[in-house]
């Protein structure tokens, strides 16, 4: 099996969820959807308050290099454009649509037909995911249309399809590459073929021995698709672990990975990508799963954007007695909720419910120069060093120690046998140095 040597920590799996087929969460009474939901310039809204919206209709429109649109889930009226506060509490530019029906755009084919022919051109299917919003689904919401903008002087080598799913609790992709198998395989084989590349790379950890077999065999109805059996172990869904482990090349500090001639994609924006080429069908639903230790029956859902994240809680009957927090996302990289009364997004992939017992932080201890944070480090940091110079306001020396190459993946914290909050100050002290440096580039 393959992997990458340096570093990675062993989280139990807690998959509670892979057995359970995903459900279409109803439509909610009224929508709430940020006008940015991607990285990079915010999105301009084109629709104002009054406006009647049908599913597929463009409502926020990226004009900016790196931004993307943004189509309306519902179909319905809009009731206002307002400041509406994101899972963080802290308040954004938000589009609220009364939902009235289910009424999508004319263009947009709604048939259960699986179409394989892949007809548009290289540029033309660049165009349309740019059309169509799709960004990264494994939680940066990269938009996806980016980077096949290959840079003069660079060259990709290698197609790669993230299927690793190594977060802990979450289990979307799991059930997305269980149930819409030949759907994400051409939208693989979409994104090989703009490149012009023989085979397209998808990785998958060994825990998911379903899957790969399932993957395997689908797949000798397809050409140029190759399947990689990844060891077990946190961070491997990471990108540049990834590539480590299937091509053996490494991203340089301060590179990225087309630098070394790869792209990587998630396995849900491949699907994505199969909905917008083929079907003509915008970004305007999630995968999200429902867990938890003391969640009764977890679940995986195929949610539209804008929906209540109380809504879903509510449907599995509220949240349990023992409820300590709320995160989006996994355990190791996902971020608190701390404002119930906000909604799904493109890059939401999970409602964690944590129990006050594994919720509860330890005692936090003096450092003993341990070095283990350092030994589990994916990209060779020393955390221990990190940390205070963040609390110490020593951006300088941060940059000097290549805090920038961190992938906060959470290595160094879960592993702290004194349980200093690693992450937590390393995280404030990269965005910290992130923002010194780009005041300096503007210069």
């Amino acid at each position: 099996m393959k992997t990458f040597k340096l570093g990675g920590v062993h989280p139990d799996d807690n998959k509670f969820a892979h057995q359970s087929s995903i459900e279409v969460f109803p439509l909610p009474q009224q929508a709430v959807l940020f006008a940015t939901q991607h990285l990079g310039a915010p999105s301009t809204v084109v629709v104002e308050k009054g406006d009647k919206v049908k599913v597929g209709q463009l409502i926020a429109r990226g004009d900016a290099f790196i931004s993307a649109n943004l189509h309306s889930p519902y179909s319905g009226t809009v009731n206002k454009v307002d400041l509406v506060a994101d899972l963080s509490g802290i308040k954004k530019t938000a589009i609220v649509i009364d939902v009235e029906g289910d009424e999508w755009e004319q263009d947009i084919d709604l048939t259960a037909d699986i179409k394989r022919e892949i007809t548009l051109s290289p540029s033309q299917i660049v165009e349309k995911i740019k059309e169509k919003g799709i960004v990264g689904l494994g939680g940066a919401c990269f938009p996806t249309h980016v980077k096949f903008l290959i840079p003069q002087g660079k060259k990709a080598e290698y197609m790669i399809i993230n299927a690793a799913e190594c977060e802990p609790y979450i289990t979307i992709d799991h059930r997305v590459m269980m149930e819409r198998t030949e759907e994400l395989l051409i939208g693989a084989c979409i994104l090989r073929d703009i490149l012009s590349l023989p085979t397209v790379h998808i990785g998958v950890e060994h825990n998911k021995a379903d899957v790969i077999n399932h993957l395997k065999e689908v797949a000798k109805s397809f050409k140029g698709i190759k399947i990689h059996t990844l060891r077990t172990k946190y961070p491997q869904g990471a990108e540049k672990q990834l590539i480590k482990a299937i091509t053996k090349r490494e991203v340089p500090s301060g590179k990225l990975p087309i630098d070394v001639g790869c792209i990587v994609n998630n396995v849900n924006t491949a699907l994505a990508v199969y909905e917008a080429v083929q079907k003509n069908k915008p970004l305007i639903s999630n995968y999200v799963t429902y867990t938890g230790k003391s969640v009764k029956q977890p679940k995986n859902y195929l949610v539209r954007l804008g929906t209540p994240i109380q809504s879903i809680i509510e449907a599995n009957g509220g949240l349990p007695e023992d409820t300590e927090k709320l995160i989006s996302g996994g355990p190791m990289m996902g971020k608190a909720i701390a404002n119930l009364d906000t909604y799904i997004t493109k890059g939401f992939s999970c409602i964690l419910v944590i129990n006050n017992k594994e919720g509860k932080r330890a005692e936090i201890n003096h450092c003993i120069r341990c070095a283990k944070c350092v030994d589990v480090c994916p990209m060779g940091l020393e955390p221990y060093l990190l940390a205070p110079l963040s609390e110490k306001s020593n951006w300088e020396k941060m940059e000097k120690m290549h805090v920038m190459d961190c992938i906060e993946c959470g290595s160094c914290q879960y592993t702290c046998p004194a349980a200093r909050p690693l992450l937590d100050r390393i995280r404030l002290g990269k965005n910290k140095t992130g923002a010194m440096i780009r005041a300096r580039n503007t210069k």
